[in-house]
């Protein structure tokens, strides 16, 4: 597929998916959720390719849904907005959670919107200090979508959640980090080495472990401990009999590095 609203480069193991119109703050368009689909699906299959960059090109990430892009009704119409999510978000939001390999967002400035949300649905986020999440819809009168009210109230808990999903409060990159909302925040100049430093050395781990540990962390959302546990030793039988479990204790028997496969 020809790429022309997203970067996408491999190297190193490290599929690197750049958001790339600056000129609109990387605001989302139908094309931008079918090119961040294949590229999902392509890092998803391609067996180079351990763990996956999410950023935003220019000085924001996404200020989400680009309203020029929906078809424009008449005045007083009525539009379904529901089928653009089941069409094209919700998709996109699934595959990125269920990717079995990690990935790693790095909102390098305003994320609003879905575009706050796309950024929450990647394993491990990165800002920069100088980021905002913004929870735009209320503005509109919409709800929080691309999975906002499964995220927010289970990382900040319900009383953050409603308060910045009803005001639209931005959150910089500093709160969001000391409320749990995403792993760290950098100085913003510093974001985007921390995070390519950080990727390069997921991709070099036992990634098919990251996929399983992904798996079981998911499912403990709706588990009773009893049936979590029996995720826990199916899934720990599937990483035992893997070539990385193998390697790593070979490894750490030999006293040498290891080189894993994520296989």
């Amino acid at each position: 597929m020809t790429f022309e609203t997203i970067l996408f480069t491999v190297e190193a193991g490290v599929a690197k998916l750049t958001l790339n119109r600056p000129e609109r703050l990387n605001a989302v368009t139908r094309q931008m959720l079918e090119e961040l689909g294949a590229a999902l699906d392509e890092a998803a299959t391609r067996d180079d390719i351990r763990a996956v960059l999410l950023t935003g090109a220019g000085r924001g990430f996404c200020s989400g849904q680009d309203l020029n892009d929906r078809a424009v009704k008449a005045q007083g119409a009525k539009t379904d907005l529901g089928a653009s999510l089941r069409q094209g978000y919700n998709p996109l939001i699934l595959k990125l959670v269920s990717l079995p390999k990690p990935t790693l967002c790095a909102v390098n400035g305003t994320a609003a919107g879905a575009g706050a949300n796309l950024a929450l649905a990647c394993d491990i986020v990165l800002a920069a200090e100088g980021a905002r999440f913004i929870q735009a819809f209320s503005k509109l009168g919409l709800i929080p979508d691309s999975g906002g009210t499964f995220f927010l109230p289970r990382l900040i808990g319900l009383p953050r959640a409603k308060a910045i999903a009803m005001l639209a409060t931005p959150i910089t990159g500093v709160q969001a980090a000391d409320w749990g909302m995403i792993w760290k925040a950098y100085p913003d100049e510093d974001l985007m080495g921390e995070a390519e430093k950080l990727v390069l050395e997921m991709a070099g781990q036992p990634t098919l472990g990251y996929g399983l540990t992904k798996k079981a962390l998911a499912l403990s959302l709706e588990n009773t401990l009893e049936a979590q546990l029996d995720v826990e030793e199916e899934l720990q039988r599937q990483a035992g009999n893997s070539d990385d479990y193998a390697e790593g204790v070979a490894a750490f028997l030999g006293k040498r590095t290891p080189h894993y496969t994520g296989s």
